[in-house]
């Protein structure tokens, strides 16, 4: 009887250790895909740091791309403007030296 109850003892110890054992491995195993998944989250806003830096990067770009093409349509108009007015200049003075040699074919 003795030696049934160190057995049934026995194999209730080793189930216990048993038991203690699976649990240790189920946490070490959850731990495990803890990490891993920070881990991933981690990674992921990585990459939509990354994505959002580019998307800054590419909108800048184009601002300035905006920008210049505004300065050289400004640059053009003006071109056009001055031409305008140097046509108006020599305008006039082909004007006031028809006026002046009307005058002197009249005196």
């Amino acid at each position: 009887e003795e030696e049934e109850e160190e057995e049934e003892e026995k194999e209730g110890e080793e189930e216990k250790e048993e038991e203690e054992k699976e649990e240790e491995e189920e946490e070490e195993e959850e731990e495990k895909e803890g990490e891993e998944e920070k881990e991933e989250e981690k990674e992921e806003e990585e990459e939509e740091e990354e994505e959002e830096e580019e998307e800054e990067k590419e909108g800048e770009e184009e601002e300035e791309e905006e920008e210049e093409e505004e300065e050289e349509e400004e640059e053009e108009k003006e071109g056009e403007e001055e031409k305008e007015e140097e046509g108006e200049e020599e305008k006039e003075e082909e004007e006031e030296e028809e006026e002046a040699v009307s005058h002197l074919v009249a005196q």
